[in-house]
C-alpha cells in the first residue's frame, strides 16, 4: 500500500500522526521541510516497494525553508490527482481560500482532534483509490496482446482512428478489455499529452453521478463544502471514457447530449456555463439498440455516441491468444507479489485454451493470479488448474442422497480461487459408527443443487465432518472459508487491506479483526 506522506517541522505533530495512522494500518513517511519531500517525490517508483509515491500528502502551511502552499502548487503540477491536506495553526480566511484555489483536498486547522484528522485522511485515501474514476498516466498502459484475426482488426481500427477526434463506441462482453482499448485510442491520438479520465457510470449512485460528471459549486447540496470540478473539466484537452454508458440514468442522458453537442455544461448549483474540450469514448456490454426501443436510452444520444463503433471480441473468439495472455499475466502476477514467475505446461495451456472463459480476459487474469498463489509447484500442470477450468466432474455429488455419499472420497484439496480446504481423509475411511450417523435415515434425502464444483466439494467436506459428530462443523468450515477468502482478496490487492475489504464488501475494521483472528498477519 502506498504511504501517507507527512511534512511538518513540528516533530510532535509528525509523531502523533504517525502513531495514529499506524494503528489504522496506514503506512507513513515523514519529512521536516518541503525541499526534502520534493527530492523524494522525484525519486519515487510505483514498482519500488522502498520508494512508492504517496497516496495522500499531509502538509503544514508554514515551515522553515518553504511554504506549504508553494509545495501544494509544485506537487499538483506533476501529480494533479494526489489528495493534499493542508494543516495550519494560523486559521484565517485567506489561507483557507488560497489552499482550496490551489487544489487542496481539505484544510485542517490546528490544534485538531486526532480521530477527526485520521478520518479526514481516510476519506482522502478512499478518494485516491477510486479506480473507476482515477486519472491514469498513459505511460503505465499495459501492452495490448493479440495475434488472432479479430484482435488484428481492432488494432487496425485503433491505427485508423489515431488521427481523429471522433467519438467512439466500444462494445463487447464484460471483462473483454474495453477500457484498455479506450486507453490505446487516447495514447495514439493527438490528445495523448492530455489527461485520460475514466468513470464507470454503473458503479456510482444516481444521486452522485451528476456531480461526478459535471462537478458542483460550494453549497449546492448538503455536504458540498467546497467547489469541485467534475470529470468533464478534469478531462479538458484529453479524453473522457464513459464505461457502461447503458446504465446512465435517463435524465442525465439529456445533460450528456448537451455537452456532446456544444461542449458546455453547468456545475450542479452553478449559474455560469463551463466549456470543456473533451473527446468522449463510451463503452457498453448491453444492446443499446434494444434499450432505445424499450425507451430506456435516448435515441438521439445513441446516434451521437455511435459515430464509430468498435466491437471487441470475447476471449473464446480468440483462443489462439490465450497462451500469450496467460504467460503475460503469470509474469505480471509474480511481479506484483514479489515472487519468481511460474511456468505452465503445454498440456495446461491447451486445457486453458479450450475453456470458454465467460468472464473473458479479466477471468483469465484472475485465474493466473490464483495459480501464482495456489499452485504448489513452479511448473503449473493440468491438475493445478481451478475447477471451473477442469470441469464439473464432482457436481454429481450434490444430487446424490446422503447415504450414497459414504462411498465417495472427499477431494484431497478444495481447489477454488475463493479458497483452499484440505481434507484429512476420504469419507469412505470413516468408522462404522460414523457411517451409521450418515445413514441414520433410511429414506434418501436429496441435497440442494450446487451451482459449481466448489459447492459440491464443500458438500462432500461438510458431510465428512458431520459424520464425526464433533459439534463444531460450522466453526471449522467458516474459519477455513474466511481464511482463504480473505487471503485470496489480499493476494489480488498486493496486501492492501482497505482495497481487499472493498472488494469483499466488508468494513475495514472487520477485515482487520478477521486477519488477527485467523492468523493471517
Amino acid at each position: 500500500m502506498k504511504p501517507i506522506w507527512i511534512v511538518d517541522d513540528d516533530q510532535s505533530i509528525r509523531f502523533v500522526l504517525e502513531k495514529a495512522l499506524l494503528r489504522e494500518d496506514l503506512p507513513t513517511r515523514s519529512f521536516t521541510n518541503p525541499r526534502d519531500l520534493l527530492t523524494a517525490l522525484g525519486n519515487t517508483d510505483d514498482n519500488d516497494a522502498e520508494n512508492l509515491p504517496p497516496q495522500v500528502l499531509v502538509s503544514d502551511i508554514r515551515m522553515p525553508g518553504g511554504s506549504g502552499l508553494d509545495l501544494l502548487t509544485k506537487v499538483k503540477e506533476k501529480h494533479p490527482g494526489l489528495p493534499i491536506i493542508i494543516m495550519t495553526a494560523f486559521s484565517d480566511l485567506d489561507s483557507a481560500v488560497n489552499a482550496f484555489q490551489r487544489g487542496a483536498f481539505e484544510y485542517l486547522p490546528k490544534p485538531f482532534d486526532i480521530s477527526k484528522a485520521v478520518e479526514l485522511i481516510r476519506r482522502a485515501v478512499e478518494e485516491s483509490q477510486r479506480e473507476d474514476v482515477a486519472i491514469e498516466a498513459m505511460t503505465a498502459t499495459p501492452e495490448m496482446l493479440g495475434q488472432a484475426p479479430a484482435m488484428q482488426d481492432v488494432f487496425r481500427a485503433i491505427g485508423r482512428l489515431s488521427q481523429s477526434n471522433v467519438t467512439v463506441m466500444i462494445t463487447g462482453e464484460s471483462g473483454s478489455g474495453k477500457e484498455l482499448v479506450a486507453k490505446a485510442l487516447h495514447k495514439h491520438s493527438s490528445r495523448a499529452h492530455g489527461p485520460f479520465v475514466a468513470i464507470n457510470t454503473a458503479a456510482i449512485p444516481k444521486d452522485l453521478l451528476e456531480s461526478e460528471l459535471f462537478g458542483h459549486e460550494r453549497g449546492a447540496f448538503t455536504g458540498a463544502q467546497t467547489m469541485r470540478r467534475g470529470r468533464f473539466e478534469q478531462a479538458d484537452a484529453g479524453t473522457l471514457f464513459l464505461d457502461e454508458i447503458g446504465d446512465m440514468p435517463f435524465d442525465l442522458q439529456t445533460r450528456l447530449l448537451r455537452v456532446l453537442s456544444d461542449g458546455s455544461f453547468y456545475r450542479v448549483g452553478g449559474h455560469s456555463a463551463v466549456k470543456a474540450n473533451v473527446r468522449v469514448i463510451a463503452a457498453t456490454h448491453q444492446d443499446l439498440e434494444k434499450k432505445v426501443q424499450d425507451g430506456s436510452f435516448r435515441e438521439d444520444l445513441f446516434h451521437r455516441l455511435n459515430v464509430i463503433r468498435l466491437r471487441l471480441p470475447a476471449l473464446r473468439e480468440r483462443r489462439e491468444d490465450v497462451p500469450a495472455l496467460t504467460k503475460h499475466f503469470l509474469q505480471q502476477s509474480a511481479k506484483q507479489l514479489g515472487v519468481e514467475p511460474k511456468r505452465i505446461s503445454p498440456a495446461a495451456l491447451e486445457r486453458l485454451s479450450h475453456f470458454n472463459f465467460p468472464g473473458n480476459v479479466r477471468q483469465l487474469e484472475n485465474v493466473c493470479h490464483w495459480l501464482t498463489v495456489m499452485a504448489p509447484a513452479q511448473v503449473i500442470d493440468v491438475k493445478d488448474l481451478p475447477p471451473e477450468v477442469l470441469g464439473e466432474a464432482s457436481a454429481q455429488a450434490a444430487h446424490l442422497p446422503v447415504d450414497a455419499t459414504k462411498n465417495i472420497a472427499a477431494p484431497a484439496v478444495f481447489h477454488s480461487p475463493g479458497g483452499l480446504l484440505s481434507s484429512e481423509k476420504p469419507v469412505s475411511t470413516a468408522s462404522p459408527e460414523e457411517r451409521s450417523h450418515a445413514t441414520a435415515s433410511s429414506a434418501p434425502i436429496s441435497m440442494p443443487p450446487a451451482n459449481g464444483a466448489w459447492e459440491s466439494d464443500l458438500t462432500a467436506e461438510a458431510l465428512r465432518l458431520l459424520a464425526k459428530d464433533q459439534g463444531d462443523v460450522w466453526d471449522q468450515l467458516t474459519q477455513r472459508f474466511e481464511r482463504q477468502l480473505i487471503a485470496a482478496a489480499l493476494s489480488t490487492t498486493r496486501g492492501r487491506r482497505i482495497e481487499a475489504a472493498v472488494k469483499l464488501g466488508i468494513g475495514r475494521n472487520t477485515i482487520t479483526r478477521k486477519i488477527q483472528e485467523l492468523g493471517l498477519d
